[in-house]
């Protein structure tokens, strides 16, 4: 990565939502992307305590300008589950007005999850580039998990959410999923992705917290199957 990137990995429980018990249990990841010279920064899945997230920004001396939203569950983005509120995309426009950027198809779902209305979401189309002072980063769409889902394509790095993680990848059975989009996600969107970027998921799901993608490539078990009909047969419920 360039020496103008700021980029952060942030492991709930421990680095943020201290001492909050689900932050703990789901082990989400958040980032921070940004432009050391201008001192902006973008988060990515601001969930639990999205203003410590947004003091440990303001301790590296940089200001939020914005959110990338990987997809609408509740532990990426906030929003109600199992009778309790997750803090989330909601808490922050309360106290800054500052675009939420998500794919277009997953606008109605993060409206229905958040609350957070269409005034305030940036509806992307795939490969939209959205610039933090002079980085960029590519919205790449990744249907599956969720219809909107994306990952975040920047200088050697994938932000992959819950599109890919290091070991498996995101569920096809929650409402939104479709498991055929989700191997065309894997063996087709994600192909353009070079094989030295390294892999940032969003849950430390496995021992290390990121990886290079040749070796998960080379190692992951959904990527195994060479066809649809064998994925499906063996991911597909």
């Amino acid at each position: 990565m360039s020496d103008r990137l700021y980029f952060r990995q942030w492991l709930s429980g421990r680095d943020f939502a201290v001492g909050d018990h689900m932050a703990l249990s789901m082990r989400n990841f958040a980032y921070a992307i940004g432009d050391r010279e201008t001192g902006e920064a973008v988060l990515v899945d601001p969930a639990y305590t999205p203003g410590g997230l947004v003091d440990l920004l303001a301790a590296d001396g940089m200001r939020l300008s914005g959110v990338l939203a990987t997809h609408y569950h509740f532990d990426h983005v906030g929003g109600e589950f199992a009778g309790h509120h997750v803090a989330g995309i909601s808490e922050l426009l309360s106290v800054s007005d500052i675009p939420i950027h998500v794919q277009k198809a997953e606008v109605e779902w993060i409206e229905k999850r958040t609350g957070v209305g269409r005034d305030s979401l940036v509806a992307h189309e795939p490969s939209d580039v959205v610039r933090v002072g002079e980085i960029e980063i590519e919205l790449l769409h990744t249907p599956g998990h969720t219809p909107g889902s994306q990952c975040f394509v920047l200088d050697g790095a994938l932000i992959s959410g819950d599109t890919l993680f290091l070991e498996g990848c995101g569920r096809t059975d929650l409402p939104g999923s479709d498991p055929t989009e989700m191997y065309y996600t894997l063996h087709e969107r994600l192909s353009k992705v070079p094989a030295n970027s390294r892999v940032y998921p969003g849950h430390l799901y496995s021992e290390l917290p990121s990886q290079p993608m040749d070796e998960v490539r080379a190692h992951n078990y959904v990527l195994a199957p060479t066809t649809a009909q064998q994925w499906l047969a063996m991911f597909g419920g």
